[in-house]
C-alpha cells in the first residue's frame, strides 16, 4: 500500500478517484504542527531555534497518519505547491519518522487537480524543498516575534488587548494616512463649461439639461447625431481652468455668441489588448471591484474551486501559462468565436514578479469546456457566489487569448470666436469597430460623433457651465488597498486576505460600503507606532524584509541571519520604548452627560460631586459603545443602540428596528421589541416590508431547513476526514 497525504478532505476525495487500489489517501486537514499558542515558542538565545507543537485539534489525525505510514512501501507528501504546502510536507514527514524511521518519502507536487496532472506528479516526485520551508519558517518566527514581543508594549502603553504584527500593521499605516488626509481635505471650486453645438443652424432635434440630485446641470439629455458636446479647453493659448463664477460668467457669454469652426480632425484606429490571466492579487481586485467581494471570500472560494478539479492553483504571482492550456483556449475560440477571434500566434505574457517560477501557471479553469451554469448541478455545495467566480476566471482566461478590441477613434478641435475673443473646445468620440475579446468583457456605450471637415461651421444651441469640487482621496477597498499592498511590495498575494482579517478583527478598521475607515483605536496604534517603530512602519523598510524572505525561498539567503539582522535593533528599540515612551490616550467622543454610576456613589457618599466622571463614546472590539471616563476606576459601560429612524419593526409594527453586532462584528437588524417579536434580519429592510406572522414562519421554516442541510454537509465532511 502507498500512502499519498494531502491537506483537503476534498482534495483526498479527488485524488481517490484518480489513483487506483495500490494507494491511501489520508487528509491533514491544514497545518499539523506550528508554534505554541500561549508562549513566544522560539528560543532567542540558541539561533531562534523555533520549538513546533502538534496542534491540539490534530492529534487524530497525525496518530490516523502515522497509523498507516507504519504499513506504507512509500509515503507521498501531495500537499500545495507553495511555501505553506512544502512546511506542511516537511512536518508530516518529521512527525512520521518519529514513528517509523526509514520510511521511503516523494513529494508530489501539482497545480491543478485533474487526473494528468496528479498522475504526472506521482511517476515523476521530487523531494521537500528546503528552501520553501526555510522562507516559511522564517516568516513564522519574525511574526512571532514581533507579534508577541510587541503586543505587551501596547498593552502598557495604550490599552489592554491590543495587538501588533510586522505586516498587518503596515497596512493599517497606509489606511490610516488615507483616513488623515481625508480629514485634513479642503476641497477646492472649479468650474467645467460644455457647449453643445449643431451642424445646422436651425435644427428639429429636443434636448433638455440632466441634473444630479442637488439640483445641478451635469449635461444633456436626448442627444442625437446631429448635435456635439464640446468642452473649453483653452482661451486664446492659455489652458481654461475657471476657479470660480466670476471666471466662468464673462466667457459663458463671449461663447454665446462666438462663431464655431472645426479647426482641426484627428482620425486614428486605436486597439485595446487584454489583460493577463489571473494571479492571486488581480483575481482578488477583480472580484472585489467585478463581484464585491472581499478579498478573504474570494480566496475561500478559490481554494474550494480548486480542490474540485475546476481551476488550477490559486496561490501563485505568474502569468505564465502552459502550452496544453493555450491550445485549450485557442481551439475553444476558434471553435466557438469564430476565426477573426483567434491571434495567429498565441500570446504569450512576461510578469513582474520576482519570485514567480515559470513551472507555475497562472490561475485558470483547467477545462474551457466546463461553463460556469454546469458547475452548480456537479457540486451541491456550490453557491452562486462559486459560479460568478469560475465564469470571471473563465472569461479572463479565455479572453487573454483573443484578438484586441479596436476602436475608431476621432478628436475634434472646435475654435470658437466672437471680437477679440477667441477659445478652443475639445470633443472625442470612439466607435467599437471589432469587439475583440471585449466580446466577454462588454465595456460602456460609443460615444458617436459627426463625420465632420476641417473648416466647418457648427453652431450654438446651449452651454452648460458646471460647478465642480476637489474631492478627496478615496478611502481603500478590498481591491485598492491589495493594489497598493501589492505596489509597495508589502506582504504577498497569499497573505492579503489575512491581513486585512486581522485588522477588521482587531477593531483596527471598520467597513462601511465595502470601504475601510481607520477607527480611533486603529489610528492610536498606528501613530504609536509610527512614532517609536519607525523601522518596521516603514514601507521600504518591510518590502525589503519580504525580499529577503524571497531571496531565502531561492536559496541566496539563510534564514537565520535575516532574522538576527532584523531582531538586534528591535530588540533594543521594545526595551527603549517600554521604558521610556509616554503613555497614550485613544480618543473619545464627549456627550456632556453625567455617568449614572458616579451619581449613585455620589448619592451614597462614596463619590464627591466634583468627581463625578462624564460619559463618553469609546471604540471597541465590536463598534462604539458608552463608557464612563474615569474608566477604570468606574466600570460603567452601555451598548450604542442605532436604529434605522422611525422606521417599525415590519412583524409586530411596533418596535424600533436596530442595528445589532454579532460577535465576530457582522451587524444585522432586529426588533428593538426583543425577546417579545423576534424578527431579525442580515439585509436592510425596505421601508415599505410588512410581514404576517404566518409569513414570518414559513421563512423561519425555510432558513432551519437551509441550517439543516449547511449541518448535513458539515457532518459529512467531518466523516470524510475520519
Amino acid at each position: 500500500m502507498n500512502l499519498v497525504i494531502v491537506e483537503s478532505p476534498t482534495k483526498a476525495k479527488k485524488l481517490t478517484g484518480y489513483l487506483g487500489s495500490d494507494f491511501k489517501i489520508e487528509a491533514s486537514v491544514g497545518h499539523v504542527r506550528d508554534l505554541p499558542q500561549k508562549k513566544l515558542g522560539v528560543d532567542i538565545d540558541k539561533n531562534f531555534e523555533p520549538s513546533y507543537e502538534v496542534n491540539p485539534d490534530k492529534k487524530k489525525v497525525i496518530a490516523q497518519i502515522c497509523k498507516l505510514a507504519k504499513t506504507a512501501n512509500k509515503i507521498y507528501l501531495a500537499t500545495d505547491p507553495d511555501r505553506e504546502g512544502e512546511a506542511i510536507a516537511w512536518h508530516i514527514k518529521y512527525l512520521i519518522e518519529e514513528k517509523s524511521p526509514g520510511k521511503d518519502f516523494y513529494r508530489a507536487t501539482f497545480h491543478e487537480i485533474t487526473k494528468n496532472a496528479v498522475l504526472d506528479a506521482i511517476n515523476h516526485p521530487e523531494s521537500i524543498r528546503m528552501d520553501l520551508v526555510d522562507a516559511q519558517q522564517a516568516r513564522r518566527v519574525l511574526d512571532r516575534l514581533v507579534g508577541y514581543q510587541l503586543s505587551p508594549v501596547l498593552w502598557k502603553k495604550i490599552r489592554r488587548g491590543l495587538s501588533a504584527g510586522r505586516v498587518q500593521s503596515v497596512a493599517l499605516k497606509m489606511i490610516s494616512e488615507r483616513e488623515k488626509e481625508i480629514l485634513n481635505f479642503k476641497p477646492e471650486e472649479y468650474w467645467e463649461v460644455d457647449v453643445l453645438l449643431s451642424l445646422a443652424q436651425k435644427i428639429k432635434a429636443q434636448f433638455k439639461v440632466k441634473q444630479d440630485p442637488q439640483g445641478k446641470n451635469i449635461g444633456w439629455e436626448d442627444l442625437n447625431d446631429e448635435l456635439i458636446v464640446s468642452r473649453v479647453m483653452k482661451l486664446g493659448s492659455k489652458t481654461y481652468e475657471p476657479k470660480n463664477e466670476q471666471d466662468v460668467t464673462k466667457v459663458v457669454e463671449n461663447l454665446k455668441a462666438a462663431a464655431y469652426q472645426v479647426l482641426e480632425v484627428e482620425k486614428k484606429e486605436r486597439k485595446r489588448s487584454s489583460l493577463p490571466p489571473f494571479t492571486t492579487s488581480t483575481l482578488q481586485q477583480a472580484a472585489a471591484n467585478r463581484l464585491g467581494l472581499t478579498s478573504k471570500n474570494t480566496m475561500r472560494l478559490a481554494q474550494q474551486l480548486y480542490e474540485e478539479g475546476l481551476i488550477t492553483y490559486h496561490r501563485t504571482d505568474s502569468v505564465n501559462l502552459s502550452t496544453q492550456a493555450i491550445d485549450s483556449a485557442r481551439e475553444y475560440i476558434a471553435t466557438n468565436f469564430g476565426p477573426s477571434y483567434l491571434p495567429s500566434k498565441a500570446r504569450i505574457f512576461k510578469g513582474k514578479s520576482k519570485n514567480a517560477q515559470e513551472a507555475h501557471e497562472a490561475i485558470r479553469v483547467t477545462d474551457v469546456n466546463v461553463l460556469a451554469d454546469s458547475i452548480l448541478r456537479t457540486n451541491k455545495d456550490f453557491t452562486p457566489q462559486h459560479v460568478r467566480l469560475y465564469e470571471l476566471i473563465w472569461k479572463r482566461f479565455i479572453a487573454c487569448q483573443i484578438n484586441d478590441a479596436v476602436y475608431d477613434s476621432t478628436v475634434l478641435t472646435i475654435e470658437a470666436t466672437n471680437k477679440d475673443f477667441k477659445a478652443i473646445c475639445k470633443s472625442n468620440g470612439s466607435v467599437l469597430k471589432f469587439d475583440g475579446w471585449m466580446k466577454l468583457f462588454p465595456a460602456g456605450d460609443d460615444v458617436i460623433l459627426p463625420d465632420l471637415a476641417k473648416g466647418q461651421d457648427l453652431f450654438y444651441q446651449d452651454i452648460n457651465p458646471a460647478q465642480k469640487f476637489t474631492q478627496p482621496p478615496a478611502r481603500y477597498n478590498d481591491a485598492s488597498l491589495i493594489k497598493e499592498l501589492e505596489k509597495k511590495g508589502i506582504g504577498r498575494p497569499s497573505t492579503y486576505a489575512s491581513i486585512i482579517s486581522v485588522i477588521e478583527d482587531r477593531g483596527y478598521v471598520t467597513r462601511e460600503q465595502k470601504k475601510f475607515i481607520a477607527t480611533s483605536v486603529g489610528m492610536t496604534v498606528s501613530d504609536f507606532l509610527i512614532e517609536h517603530f519607525q523601522d518596521i512602519m516603514d514601507y521600504d523598510f518591510t518590502a525589503e524584509m519580504e525580499e529577503d524572505l524571497d531571496r531565502i525561498s531561492r536559496g541566496e539567503k539563510e534564514w537565520r541571519k535575516v532574522i538576527a539582522a532584523f531582531y538586534t535593533p528591535f530588540e533594543k528599540k521594545l526595551q527603549k520604548v517600554s521604558d521610556k515612551a509616554e503613555r497614550v490616550q485613544i480618543p473619545v467622543e464627549k456627550t456632556g452627560e453625567k455617568c449614572p454610576e458616579c451619581l449613585k456613589k455620589v448619592e451614597s457618599g462614596e463619590l464627591k460631586a466634583e468627581e463625578v466622571g462624564e460619559v463618553v463614546i469609546r471604540s471597541g472590539r465590536f463598534g462604539k459603545f458608552k463608557s464612563c471616563s474615569r474608566f477604570p476606576e468606574c466600570k460603567f459601560t452601555e451598548n450604542i443602540v442605532a436604529t434605522l429612524g422611525d422606521q417599525k419593526c415590519p412583524l409586530c409594527h411596533e418596535g424600533a428596528i436596530v442595528v445589532k453586532n454579532t460577535r465576530w462584528g457582522k451587524p444585522f437588524f432586529g426588533c428593538s421589541n426583543y425577546p417579545k417579536c423576534d424578527w431579525a434580519s442580515w439585509a436592510k429592510p425596505a421601508p415599505d416590508l410588512s410581514l404576517t406572522p404566518k409569513q414570518w414562519a414559513e421563512m423561519q421554516k425555510e432558513r432551519a431547513e437551509r441550517k439543516a442541510k449547511r449541518a448535513t454537509a458539515k457532518e459529512q465532511k467531518s466523516q470524510v476526514k475520519e
